[in-house]
């Protein structure tokens, strides 16, 4: 069976991708950028989110939010997670959960901005240098073998954000006989990955059955972020005894 790094699989492998419910605001579920902790490649940027998904009765929900990214010259790594909102809002979303991570101590720290919490874990394995299972948008990576029903086709370099991009589009049809609606369904995903950033700049995935996600990465700048965003916060202290973490 072929395997596709679609964004629902990117949502599984990324500690931001949660569920969070806060008041005045539809909760954050979907994917994540993977933000790769690599040294001497210093950047900011801000992800733009633009979701929709199917309702039962079939109607559409459109939502979109906004998020925050950096990562030093020492590889550490500021990731933000904020609630999605209608996307008729005008309101700025809610921080509701942020992420940091040492590569070289190999520390992973989860704040609550909320609660003024945070709690720390450590990672065995090494940092990753290029997002979960990246074979299609590297230069550089293996093809997986194909089957009857996925195609992929090479969108090829282009520029974002002042960077060139390799850009993939994996085209996946699911047979009438198969698709569980009667009809043929496609689903497609696309990315656009900076080889010099080591991360995706652009992600779209879509599949009429649920719906569609986008994620664009913009204002990018290539210099050193505030080193205190890496840092717990002084007010901040880990969550009481007896209480979850989540």
């Amino acid at each position: 069976m072929h395997w596709r790094f679609s964004l629902t699989a990117v949502s599984c492998m990324v500690l931001l991708s949660v569920a969070i419910a806060t008041p005045g605001a539809l909760a954050q579920a979907g994917p994540d950028v993977f933000v790769t902790p690599i040294p001497h490649a210093p950047f900011s940027g801000v992800i733009h989110v633009e979701r929709s998904f199917v309702r039962p009765d079939g109607s559409i929900v459109k939502l979109k939010t906004i998020r925050d990214i950096s990562r030093d010259s020492r590889g550490r790594i500021y990731n933000e997670a904020r609630a999605l909102v209608p996307v008729s809002s005008n309101q700025t979303p809610q921080v509701v959960r942020i992420h940091l991570y040492d590569p070289q101590t190999r520390i992973s720290t989860m704040l609550n901005p909320q609660e003024r919490t945070y709690w720390i874990s450590a990672v065995n394995r090494p940092p990753a240098t290029v997002p979960p299972a990246l074979l299609y948008a590297s230069p550089t990576g293996n093809t997986l073998p194909q089957n009857e029903f996925t195609k992929e086709e090479d969108l090829g370099i282009h520029e974002m954000e002042g960077v060139p991009v390799h850009g993939v589009r994996e085209i996946q049809t699911i047979p009438a006989e198969k698709s569980g609606t009667g009809k043929e369904i496609v689903i497609t995903d696309e990315y656009w990955y900076s080889d010099d950033l080591r991360i995706n700049l652009g992600i779209t995935h879509s599949d009429p059955r649920l719906g569609s996600e986008k994620m664009t990465v913009t204002q990018v700048t290539r210099t050193e972020p505030n080193p205190a965003l890496f840092e717990i916060p002084g007010n901040y202290k880990p969550p009481r005894a007896g209480r979850g973490t989540d």
